[in-house]
Protein backbone atom coordinates (compact mmCIF):
# COMPACT_ATOMS: atom_id res chain seq x y z
CA UNK A 1 0.00 0.00 0.00
CA UNK A 2 2.68 2.26 0.69
CA UNK A 3 3.11 2.26 -2.98
CA UNK A 4 0.10 4.31 -3.64
CA UNK A 5 0.48 7.93 -4.49
CA UNK A 6 -0.31 10.29 -1.08
CA UNK A 7 -4.33 10.25 -3.17
CA UNK A 8 -4.33 6.90 -1.81
CA UNK A 9 -3.25 7.59 1.67
CA UNK A 10 -6.47 6.94 3.31
CA UNK A 11 -6.80 3.43 2.24
CA UNK A 12 -3.21 3.11 4.07
CA UNK A 13 -4.31 4.78 6.84
CA UNK A 14 -7.62 2.61 7.32
CA UNK A 15 -5.43 -0.53 7.14
CA UNK A 16 -2.93 0.54 9.34
CA UNK A 17 -3.86 -1.67 12.29
CA UNK A 18 -3.21 -0.86 15.77
CA UNK A 19 -1.21 -4.03 16.97
CA UNK A 20 -3.30 -4.44 20.01
CA UNK A 21 -6.05 -4.91 17.68
CA UNK A 22 -4.81 -7.85 16.07
CA UNK A 23 -3.98 -9.20 19.47
CA UNK A 24 -7.22 -8.78 21.01
CA UNK A 25 -9.84 -9.88 18.08
CA UNK A 26 -7.45 -12.55 16.31
CA UNK A 27 -10.16 -15.80 15.56
CA UNK A 28 -7.51 -17.68 16.94
CA UNK A 29 -8.16 -16.10 20.10
CA UNK A 30 -7.27 -17.49 23.33
CA UNK A 31 -10.20 -16.28 25.32
CA UNK A 32 -13.10 -18.66 26.07
CA UNK A 33 -15.41 -18.26 23.21
CA UNK A 34 -19.33 -19.26 22.87
CA UNK A 35 -19.69 -20.81 20.23
CA UNK A 36 -23.04 -21.59 17.80
CA UNK A 37 -24.18 -24.87 17.42
CA UNK A 38 -23.20 -25.87 13.88
CA UNK A 39 -20.76 -24.82 11.30
CA UNK A 40 -17.37 -23.64 13.36
CA UNK A 41 -15.33 -24.61 11.02
CA UNK A 42 -13.77 -22.36 8.24
CA UNK A 43 -14.88 -25.00 5.07
CA UNK A 44 -16.87 -23.58 2.19
CA UNK A 45 -15.24 -20.10 2.81
CA UNK A 46 -16.13 -19.39 6.35
CA UNK A 47 -14.16 -17.18 8.64
CA UNK A 48 -14.83 -16.35 12.16
CA UNK A 49 -13.74 -13.79 14.86
CA UNK A 50 -14.40 -13.57 18.19
CA UNK A 51 -16.80 -10.55 19.13
CA UNK A 52 -14.89 -8.66 21.72
CA UNK A 53 -15.07 -10.14 25.06
CA UNK A 54 -18.60 -11.80 24.67
CA UNK A 55 -17.02 -15.07 23.77
CA UNK A 56 -19.38 -14.77 20.69
CA UNK A 57 -17.23 -16.85 17.52
CA UNK A 58 -19.20 -14.64 14.68
CA UNK A 59 -18.66 -15.17 10.98
CA UNK A 60 -16.35 -12.21 9.58
CA UNK A 61 -19.72 -11.27 6.84
CA UNK A 62 -22.90 -10.99 8.90
CA UNK A 63 -26.34 -10.38 7.81
CA UNK A 64 -28.32 -6.73 7.90
CA UNK A 65 -32.05 -7.28 7.65
CA UNK A 66 -32.68 -3.14 7.68
CA UNK A 67 -34.06 -3.61 3.80
CA UNK A 68 -34.49 -7.29 3.25
CA UNK A 69 -38.05 -7.91 2.12
CA UNK A 70 -37.63 -11.46 0.70
CA UNK A 71 -37.13 -13.69 3.95
CA UNK A 72 -35.78 -16.86 1.91
CA UNK A 73 -32.54 -14.90 1.39
CA UNK A 74 -32.29 -14.86 5.36
CA UNK A 75 -32.93 -18.47 5.59
CA UNK A 76 -30.59 -19.28 2.87
CA UNK A 77 -28.00 -16.88 4.21
CA UNK A 78 -27.85 -19.43 7.43
CA UNK A 79 -28.10 -22.31 5.41
CA UNK A 80 -24.87 -20.72 4.04
CA UNK A 81 -23.00 -20.70 7.64
CA UNK A 82 -23.75 -16.80 8.15
CA UNK A 83 -24.28 -17.07 12.06
CA UNK A 84 -25.05 -13.24 12.79
CA UNK A 85 -28.22 -10.87 11.76
CA UNK A 86 -29.05 -7.45 12.83
CA UNK A 87 -32.53 -5.75 12.60
CA UNK A 88 -34.08 -3.40 14.77
CA UNK A 89 -37.30 -2.56 16.52
CA UNK A 90 -38.29 0.25 14.20
CA UNK A 91 -37.40 -1.18 10.47
CA UNK A 92 -39.83 -1.36 8.05
CA UNK A 93 -42.17 0.21 10.41
CA UNK A 94 -41.73 -2.04 12.98
CA UNK A 95 -42.33 -4.96 10.56
CA UNK A 96 -38.68 -6.08 10.00
CA UNK A 97 -38.63 -7.88 12.92
CA UNK A 98 -41.55 -10.56 12.02
CA UNK A 99 -39.92 -10.97 9.11
CA UNK A 100 -36.43 -11.84 10.62
CA UNK A 101 -38.67 -14.74 12.91
CA UNK A 102 -40.10 -16.11 10.17
CA UNK A 103 -36.95 -16.64 8.25
CA UNK A 104 -35.15 -17.94 11.04
CA UNK A 105 -37.91 -19.99 12.32
CA UNK A 106 -36.06 -22.90 14.38
CA UNK A 107 -32.79 -21.86 13.17
CA UNK A 108 -33.19 -18.94 15.91
CA UNK A 109 -30.69 -21.44 17.76
CA UNK A 110 -27.80 -21.32 15.14
CA UNK A 111 -27.58 -17.60 14.87
CA UNK A 112 -26.64 -14.64 16.69
CA UNK A 113 -29.51 -12.52 16.31
CA UNK A 114 -29.19 -8.58 17.61
CA UNK A 115 -31.63 -5.91 17.91
CA UNK A 116 -31.90 -1.81 18.62
CA UNK A 117 -34.43 0.41 20.82
CA UNK A 118 -34.99 3.44 19.69
CA UNK A 119 -36.91 5.74 22.55
CA UNK A 120 -34.78 7.61 24.95
CA UNK A 121 -35.91 6.72 28.71
CA UNK A 122 -35.13 3.77 30.18
CA UNK A 123 -38.91 2.30 30.58
CA UNK A 124 -39.19 3.26 27.21
CA UNK A 125 -36.44 0.82 25.79
CA UNK A 126 -37.43 -2.44 28.12
CA UNK A 127 -41.18 -1.97 26.68
CA UNK A 128 -39.82 -1.88 23.07
CA UNK A 129 -37.52 -4.96 24.33
CA UNK A 130 -40.57 -7.29 25.52
CA UNK A 131 -41.90 -6.01 21.73
CA UNK A 132 -39.05 -7.34 20.16
CA UNK A 133 -38.66 -10.56 21.95
CA UNK A 134 -42.33 -11.22 20.85
CA UNK A 135 -42.32 -10.63 17.27
CA UNK A 136 -38.67 -12.36 16.89
CA UNK A 137 -40.60 -15.26 18.63
CA UNK A 138 -37.31 -15.68 21.11
CA UNK A 139 -36.92 -15.15 24.85
CA UNK A 140 -33.40 -13.53 24.15
CA UNK A 141 -31.58 -10.97 22.13
CA UNK A 142 -27.72 -12.19 21.65
CA UNK A 143 -27.09 -8.25 21.57
CA UNK A 144 -29.28 -5.59 22.32
CA UNK A 145 -27.98 -1.69 20.60
CA UNK A 146 -29.29 1.78 21.66
CA UNK A 147 -29.65 2.76 18.21
CA UNK A 148 -27.75 5.49 15.62
CA UNK A 149 -26.39 7.65 19.03
CA UNK A 150 -23.94 10.04 17.78
CA UNK A 151 -23.69 12.35 21.21
CA UNK A 152 -22.00 11.14 24.20
CA UNK A 153 -24.70 12.65 26.17
CA UNK A 154 -27.30 10.53 24.46
CA UNK A 155 -25.84 7.82 26.15
CA UNK A 156 -27.27 8.35 29.33
CA UNK A 157 -26.89 6.35 32.63
CA UNK A 158 -31.02 5.40 32.67
CA UNK A 159 -30.96 4.21 29.42
CA UNK A 160 -27.29 2.08 30.09
CA UNK A 161 -28.85 0.89 33.55
CA UNK A 162 -31.91 -0.92 31.87
CA UNK A 163 -29.70 -2.26 29.09
CA UNK A 164 -27.91 -3.81 32.41
CA UNK A 165 -31.29 -4.98 34.19
CA UNK A 166 -32.28 -6.44 31.07
CA UNK A 167 -28.72 -8.58 30.58
CA UNK A 168 -29.55 -8.85 34.85
CA UNK A 169 -32.96 -10.83 33.51
CA UNK A 170 -31.88 -12.73 30.83
CA UNK A 171 -33.22 -10.98 28.09
CA UNK A 172 -30.10 -9.88 26.52
CA UNK A 173 -26.98 -11.78 26.76
CA UNK A 174 -24.65 -8.43 26.16
CA UNK A 175 -25.37 -4.36 25.97
CA UNK A 176 -24.86 -2.72 22.82
CA UNK A 177 -24.96 0.44 20.90
CA UNK A 178 -24.79 1.80 17.32
CA UNK A 179 -23.45 5.38 16.08
CA UNK A 180 -22.25 6.61 12.83
CA UNK A 181 -19.80 9.20 14.73
CA UNK A 182 -17.62 6.51 16.65
CA UNK A 183 -15.14 9.12 17.33
CA UNK A 184 -17.50 11.18 19.23
CA UNK A 185 -18.92 8.88 21.43
CA UNK A 186 -15.73 6.38 21.98
CA UNK A 187 -14.64 7.64 24.93
CA UNK A 188 -18.41 7.19 26.34
CA UNK A 189 -19.00 4.07 25.72
CA UNK A 190 -15.93 2.71 27.34
CA UNK A 191 -17.14 4.66 30.64
CA UNK A 192 -20.54 3.16 30.12
CA UNK A 193 -19.07 -0.24 29.90
CA UNK A 194 -20.70 -0.69 26.68
CA UNK A 195 -19.56 -4.24 25.19
CA UNK A 196 -20.23 -4.08 21.77
CA UNK A 197 -20.60 -1.18 19.38
CA UNK A 198 -22.03 -1.31 15.61
CA UNK A 199 -20.48 1.77 13.89
CA UNK A 200 -20.75 3.20 10.25
CA UNK A 201 -17.02 1.94 9.23
CA UNK A 202 -15.71 2.10 5.29
CA UNK A 203 -12.59 2.42 2.75
CA UNK A 204 -13.87 6.54 3.05
CA UNK A 205 -12.51 6.34 7.40
CA UNK A 206 -9.15 6.65 7.15
CA UNK A 207 -6.99 7.85 9.43
CA UNK A 208 -10.34 9.77 11.29
CA UNK A 209 -11.36 6.24 12.65
CA UNK A 210 -7.82 4.81 13.66
CA UNK A 211 -7.36 5.87 17.61
CA UNK A 212 -11.22 5.30 18.17
CA UNK A 213 -10.75 1.61 17.09
CA UNK A 214 -7.76 1.42 18.93
CA UNK A 215 -9.40 2.53 22.11
CA UNK A 216 -12.03 0.15 21.77
CA UNK A 217 -9.93 -3.12 21.02
CA UNK A 218 -7.43 -2.15 24.00
CA UNK A 219 -11.11 -2.16 26.07
CA UNK A 220 -11.96 -5.74 24.66
CA UNK A 221 -15.36 -3.81 23.02
CA UNK A 222 -16.35 -5.81 19.70
CA UNK A 223 -16.83 -3.79 16.84
CA UNK A 224 -19.46 -4.49 14.28
CA UNK A 225 -18.58 -2.65 10.76
CA UNK A 226 -21.88 -1.48 9.24
CA UNK A 227 -22.38 1.25 6.09
CA UNK A 228 -19.45 -0.89 4.91
CA UNK A 229 -20.58 -0.08 0.95
CA UNK A 230 -20.44 3.85 1.46
CA UNK A 231 -23.10 3.88 -0.99
CA UNK A 232 -24.16 7.53 -2.56
CA UNK A 233 -25.73 9.27 -4.74
CA UNK A 234 -24.66 11.58 -7.90
CA UNK A 235 -26.21 14.58 -8.78
CA UNK A 236 -29.65 15.75 -7.54
CA UNK A 237 -32.64 14.29 -10.07
CA UNK A 238 -30.40 12.67 -11.88
CA UNK A 239 -30.35 8.01 -11.90
CA UNK A 240 -28.24 6.67 -9.39
CA UNK A 241 -24.35 6.23 -10.90
CA UNK A 242 -23.58 3.24 -12.01
CA UNK A 243 -21.44 1.15 -9.61
CA UNK A 244 -18.24 -1.14 -10.69
CA UNK A 245 -18.89 -4.71 -11.10
CA UNK A 246 -16.64 -5.42 -8.16
CA UNK A 247 -17.22 -2.55 -6.12
CA UNK A 248 -18.80 -3.92 -3.41
CA UNK A 249 -16.70 -6.87 -2.97
CA UNK A 250 -13.95 -4.38 -2.67
CA UNK A 251 -15.67 -2.17 -0.10
CA UNK A 252 -16.54 -5.66 2.07
CA UNK A 253 -13.13 -6.75 1.84
CA UNK A 254 -11.75 -3.74 2.99
CA UNK A 255 -13.68 -3.60 6.38
CA UNK A 256 -13.29 -7.44 7.19
CA UNK A 257 -9.08 -6.96 6.31
CA UNK A 258 -8.94 -4.68 9.48
CA UNK A 259 -8.74 -7.42 12.71
CA UNK A 260 -10.73 -5.39 14.99
CA UNK A 261 -13.96 -6.01 13.00
CA UNK A 262 -15.39 -8.56 14.09
CA UNK A 263 -18.05 -9.28 11.90
CA UNK A 264 -19.96 -6.73 8.98
CA UNK A 265 -23.47 -5.88 8.51
CA UNK A 266 -24.19 -5.40 4.83
CA UNK A 267 -27.41 -4.78 3.98
CA UNK A 268 -28.96 -7.96 1.36
CA UNK A 269 -32.03 -8.10 -0.75
CA UNK A 270 -31.37 -10.96 -2.58
CA UNK A 271 -29.58 -14.13 -3.46
CA UNK A 272 -26.98 -12.69 -6.23
CA UNK A 273 -25.85 -9.80 -3.30
CA UNK A 274 -25.86 -12.96 -0.74
CA UNK A 275 -23.15 -14.79 -2.76
CA UNK A 276 -21.23 -11.90 -3.42
CA UNK A 277 -20.98 -11.28 -0.25
CA UNK A 278 -20.39 -14.49 0.93
CA UNK A 279 -17.47 -15.32 -1.04
CA UNK A 280 -16.19 -11.35 0.27
CA UNK A 281 -15.09 -13.32 3.71
CA UNK A 282 -12.77 -15.30 1.88
CA UNK A 283 -10.87 -13.32 -0.50
CA UNK A 284 -8.13 -10.78 0.63
CA UNK A 285 -7.88 -7.43 -0.02
CA UNK A 286 -5.12 -6.23 -2.65
CA UNK A 287 -3.95 -3.89 -4.71
CA UNK A 288 -6.57 -3.96 -7.26
CA UNK A 289 -9.29 -3.28 -4.69
CA UNK A 290 -7.80 -0.57 -3.59
CA UNK A 291 -7.09 1.53 -6.56
CA UNK A 292 -11.04 1.03 -7.64
CA UNK A 293 -12.11 2.08 -4.38
CA UNK A 294 -9.91 5.48 -4.29
CA UNK A 295 -11.60 5.82 -7.73
CA UNK A 296 -15.01 5.26 -6.25
CA UNK A 297 -14.07 8.24 -3.35
CA UNK A 298 -13.22 10.35 -6.07
CA UNK A 299 -16.68 10.37 -7.62
CA UNK A 300 -19.19 10.28 -3.94
CA UNK A 301 -17.09 12.93 -2.73
CA UNK A 302 -19.38 16.03 -2.88
CA UNK A 303 -22.41 13.25 -1.93
CA UNK A 304 -20.83 11.01 1.13
CA UNK A 305 -20.56 11.76 4.75
CA UNK A 306 -17.71 9.93 6.38
CA UNK A 307 -19.29 11.10 9.81
CA UNK A 308 -16.58 13.11 10.98
CA UNK A 309 -18.15 15.28 13.16
CA UNK A 310 -16.51 18.19 11.97
CA UNK A 311 -19.77 20.04 10.59
CA UNK A 312 -21.79 19.62 14.19
CA UNK A 313 -22.89 23.09 15.25
CA UNK A 314 -22.03 24.99 11.93
CA UNK A 315 -25.50 25.55 11.03
CA UNK A 316 -27.22 28.98 12.20
CA UNK A 317 -30.38 27.00 12.45
CA UNK A 318 -29.39 24.15 14.11
CA UNK A 319 -30.26 21.30 11.46
CA UNK A 320 -28.02 17.89 12.18
CA UNK A 321 -26.10 18.33 8.72
CA UNK A 322 -24.38 14.73 8.96
CA UNK A 323 -27.87 13.18 9.55
CA UNK A 324 -29.67 14.82 6.72
CA UNK A 325 -26.56 14.03 3.80
CA UNK A 326 -27.39 10.28 5.23
CA UNK A 327 -31.14 10.39 4.54
CA UNK A 328 -30.39 11.43 1.15
CA UNK A 329 -27.86 8.57 0.88
CA UNK A 330 -30.96 6.20 1.78
CA UNK A 331 -32.61 7.31 -1.22
CA UNK A 332 -30.26 8.29 -3.33
CA UNK A 333 -27.64 5.87 -2.98
CA UNK A 334 -29.66 3.14 -1.55
CA UNK A 335 -32.61 3.15 -3.49
CA UNK A 336 -34.33 3.11 -0.18
CA UNK A 337 -36.86 6.37 -0.36
CA UNK A 338 -38.84 5.16 2.28
CA UNK A 339 -36.16 5.15 4.50
CA UNK A 340 -34.76 8.14 3.90
CA UNK A 341 -38.00 9.62 4.61
CA UNK A 342 -39.07 7.78 7.74
CA UNK A 343 -35.74 9.03 9.06
CA UNK A 344 -36.05 12.95 8.37
CA UNK A 345 -39.61 12.39 9.87
CA UNK A 346 -38.25 12.03 13.34
CA UNK A 347 -36.41 15.21 13.10
CA UNK A 348 -38.33 17.85 14.91
CA UNK A 349 -41.21 20.40 13.03
CA UNK A 350 -38.84 22.96 13.76
CA UNK A 351 -35.82 21.49 11.54
CA UNK A 352 -38.27 19.93 9.13
CA UNK A 353 -39.86 23.22 8.23
CA UNK A 354 -36.57 24.75 7.92
CA UNK A 355 -35.31 25.64 3.48
CA UNK A 356 -31.69 26.06 2.98
CA UNK A 357 -32.59 28.21 -0.01
CA UNK A 358 -33.69 31.00 2.66
CA UNK A 359 -29.98 31.57 3.03
CA UNK A 360 -27.77 33.17 0.97
CA UNK A 361 -25.03 31.63 1.46
CA UNK A 362 -24.08 28.08 3.79
CA UNK A 363 -22.42 28.34 6.87
CA UNK A 364 -21.28 24.73 7.01
CA UNK A 365 -18.02 24.01 5.03
CA UNK A 366 -17.00 20.07 4.69
CA UNK A 367 -13.61 19.70 5.31
CA UNK A 368 -13.63 16.46 2.82
CA UNK A 369 -15.52 18.24 0.16
CA UNK A 370 -19.55 17.47 0.62
CA UNK A 371 -21.54 19.98 -1.29
CA UNK A 372 -23.62 20.53 2.03
CA UNK A 373 -26.05 23.10 0.84
CA UNK A 374 -27.01 21.09 -2.27
CA UNK A 375 -27.52 17.88 -0.14
CA UNK A 376 -29.67 19.22 2.68
CA UNK A 377 -32.22 21.15 -0.17
CA UNK A 378 -32.16 17.75 -1.78
CA UNK A 379 -33.33 15.99 1.83
CA UNK A 380 -35.72 18.90 1.82
CA UNK A 381 -36.97 18.79 -1.66
CA UNK A 382 -37.25 14.49 -0.97
CA UNK A 383 -38.88 14.62 2.08
CA UNK A 384 -40.61 17.90 3.55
Amino acid sequence: MNSFPSRRNFLAAGLALPAVASASHSADSEQSQTQPPARLSSESGLHYRVLGKTGMKVTTVGYGCMITSDPTVITRAVDMGINYFDTSRNYQGGQNERMVAGALGAKRKDVFLASKCDTHTGAGILAELETSLRELNTDHLDVWHLHGLSDPAQITDELVEAQYKAKQQGKIRFVGMSTHNLPAVVDRVIEAKIEVVQAQFNFTSGKDYAPAIEKLAKAGIGLIAMKVMARAGGRPGQPRPKLPPDFATAALKWAINNPTVATTVPSMTDNDQLDQNFKAMSQRFGDGDAKLLTAQLEQIKPYFCRMCGQCTGQCPKGLPVSDMVRFVMYADGYGQFPLGRENFQRLSAEHQSVRCSDCATCAVRCPNGVHVAQQLSRAQELFA
